[in-house]
């Protein structure tokens, strides 16, 4: 059905873009507890380069490897986004320093601009739209196990078009975070895929 919501990964023709395989099924299983959107539960993997791209209402991209659009992909991108789309981009690396961070990051730049990727505030609208977030974005464990740059990042960070995101980027590694089959969120005492219950929301209202 053409209004139900559905989860578009982008593949890129750099990196490793195929990663937390089970991270969308496990993220639209709490689209459809929680909410009452309808949602197709089969993830769609999309090359950038395609013009499927522009019948997506959310897109999520990640890697660990670098990041280095082609022509055509940076062009599809920069037309998506500023078209009112919306990227979740999410660094499987939780490194600042890491190469898919250093090189996403330089593809942001290049395409809307120096500074143009900018922190988000930590009472932004996207902590409190669904599920509320009183300090900014949940910590993950990604971050708290010496792995990365073994920091605790208390921001994300957009590409801001129009006074709404266009692009939300974290280097948190929500990712693998929410990597797990949905039947095993009983043993979580709270549910941690809820912050992306809340960004989907986001880029589906806002």
């Amino acid at each position: 059905m053409d209004n139900e919501f559905f989860f578009t990964r982008l593949q890129y023709e750099s990196g490793d873009w195929d990663v937390d395989q089970r991270m969308p099924s496990n993220l639209l299983n709490s689209l459809v507890e929680y909410t009452t959107l309808k949602v197709d539960t089969q993830e769609k993997i999309i090359t950038l380069s395609s013009e499927d791209i522009f019948k997506s209402p959310f897109c999520y991209i990640s890697g660990h490897k670098l990041v280095q659009f082609t022509k055509k992909e940076r062009e599809n991108f920069e037309k998506y986004v500023r078209n009112g789309g919306f990227v979740f981009a999410d660094d499987c690396n939780h490194d600042i320093d890491g190469l898919f961070a250093k090189s996403f990051e330089r593809q942001m730049e290049e395409i809307f601009g120096p500074g143009e990727l900018k922190k988000i505030p930590n009472d932004h609208e996207i902590y409190t739209i669904f599920f509320e977030f009183d300090d900014g974005p949940p910590t993950t464990s990604q971050e708290l196990n010496g792995w990365g740059d073994d920091l605790v990042h208390e921001y994300l960070k957009a590409i801001v078009i129009d006074g709404r995101i266009g692009v939300l980027y974290s280097n948190k590694d929500y990712g693998c975070e929410w990597d797990y089959d949905f039947r095993n969120k009983r043993w979580y005492k709270i549910d941690n895929t809820r912050f992306g219950v809340n960004i989907v929301l986001y880029a589906l209202t806002s």
